[in-house]
Parts: structure tokens; sequence; C-alpha cells
């Protein structure tokens, strides 16, 4: 991998650890080995905004996600992530989200968090990716109760990052401000039938109650979906930097096995569900099945 790339995961990396402390660009550019000058306009280069834009984003997000689930007191979060006041807190709030942190405290509403992708993800995806060992894959029958799902379609996409390229990335940090039924954003590869025209196969949404009532981000669908019965496929904890891997163990191993011998078939007309590909917890796909 190109050492500017390195250079500025390892600032990112940086930025995470240390997010509630003061940061200065002299830290961020002795963490990539870089001038500050280079460090910063490196930086700008490959995510697209500077580091204080960054990790005023990345604590603003922080910030909305302890309010609505903690709901931790406006003051204490201030100090806390490291703001100077205040007031320039509240401010930096309403200008990222359109409220002050005291109204989205009381009800939250979809709001789109800031998402801190990586830049070595990208390039690892380009890369050809080698099956060196055999992995573990776990495989469990789960029931999904009939639900509706609020939906980002694209136009064309049937993979991840092309859906990222046709309506952006910012799309997961609306999802995950989004109370959902399974507890995190899903992926989505649709069937023919609830795909509408000229749009995408891949989708991204939330799962939700049949009676959900609650706000629709603007640009978002919704469907209904049946009660389904699914394979969960789930591999091994891997490292960050081998998740084409992981995933790729995950999906061979779906793609080898014969639901017939536990007595089900693949069921096509129920939509295949993707989770986040999180280390900690192994790559997991959903496959839908039903009764021979």
């Amino acid at each position: 991998m190109k050492e500017k790339i390195l250079a500025v995961q390892a600032m990112q990396d940086y930025i995470m650890d240390h997010m509630t402390e003061t940061i200065s660009l002299a830290d961020l550019a002795k963490t990539a080995h870089f001038s500050p000058w280079y460090a910063h306009r490196l930086f700008k280069e490959l995510t697209g905004i500077s580091p204080a834009e960054y990790i005023r984003k990345l604590r603003l997000s922080e910030a909305a996600k302890r309010l609505k689930n903690e709901k931790s007191r406006v003051t204490d979060l201030a100090m806390t992530l490291d703001f100077e006041s205040l007031d320039g807190f509240t401010r930096a709030f309403v200008r990222e989200f359109g409220m002050t942190p005291s109204e989205y405290r009381l009800l939250p509403t979809p709001i789109t968090l800031f998402i801190p992708y990586g830049v070595k993800f990208r390039e690892l995806f380009k890369e050809k990716v080698k099956m060196e060992k055999v992995r573990n894959v776990f495989i469990q029958v789960i029931r999904k109760p009939a639900r509706k799902s609020i939906i980002k379609r694209g136009v064309n996409a049937k993979e991840y990052w092309d859906y990222c390229n046709e309506v952006g990335c910012d799309v997961w940090g609306t999802l995950m401000s989004m109370d959902s039924l399974c507890g995190e954003p899903v992926c989505l590869w649709l069937p023919e039938k609830y795909i509408k025209p000229n749009t995408s196969q891949y989708v991204q949404g939330v799962e939700v109650n049949m009676d959900f009532a609650g706000n629709i981000p603007d640009g978002f669908d919704v469907i209904a979906l049946p009660a389904c019965e699914y394979l969960m496929f789930q591999g091994e904890p891997f490292r960050e930097e081998d998740y084409c891997e992981a995933i790729t163990a995950v999906q061979n191993a779906m793609d080898r096995y014969d639901p017939s011998v536990i007595g089900y078939e693949w069921d096509h007309e129920n939509p295949r569900i993707q989770l986040e590909p999180r280390g900690e917890r192994g790559y997991i796909e959903l496959r839908a099945i039903k009764l021979k």
C-alpha cells in the first residue's frame, strides 16, 4: 500500500484514539512522519476535508450519539469533547445538524452522522484477494419478523463501492442516527419485485416495526418485508486490513453451501442482507431460505 495512504490512515487512527483530547497539527504530522504543512495537504487530498474539519465532524457526531443514547448533559459533552466553550459547541452543532444539542437531546430525529471511513480500505478493495488459508464460518438459522425497511436507493449499484459512488457514503451516517429493529443499519440486495425502475439492486437502510410512524428522511423509501427465515453466515474475527479476504471467505462458503442438507432451499423472493464488516465479530451475511 502506498506510503501516503498509510500516513493519512495513521492520522485518522490517531484522531480516533485521542478524540477527547486536544489534537494539534504537530501531533498529526509526527504520527504521519511528514512536515505539518505536507501532512495537512495530504490529509485533505485523501479525505476531502482538513484535519480540523475532520476532528470537528467526528466530535459532533460522537456528541449526537451520546445525546440520543445516553441523554448526556450538553455542558458535559462540550467539555469532554474538547470544545472551547458551550456556545461554540452549540453553534457548531447547529451548523452541522440544523438544531441545538438540547433540541436533539429532547427529540432525536434522523441526522447525518459523520462516518470516519479509513482511506486504506478503498485501496485494499482494489487489490486482488488471495485466500491463503481456510477460515471457519459459523452458520445459524434465524427468523426475522414481518417488518418495514427504510431504504436509500441507488441507480445501478450491485455492490458497496458502486453504491457509494452513486449516492455518497454519507447515507450510512444518516442510518446510524436511526433506531433499527436489529440494532444496526443493513445493506440489502433486493429481489426484482422490490426494485423500482432505474434504481439499484444494492441499497442501504434500517429495519423498523410494521407500525413505524416516525420521520422518513428526504430521498428515502419504505418497503414492507414479510416474516422470513434466514441462514446467517458469520466468519472469524479479522484484522481491519484483511476485511476483503474476510468477506470473500464467507461469500465463498455461502456459494458452496447446500441448504437442502437441513431441509431448506434458497428463497429468492426475500432480500439478501449484509451487515457492516466489523473485525471484532467477523463478517456477517444472511440469505433467505424456505422449507422444501
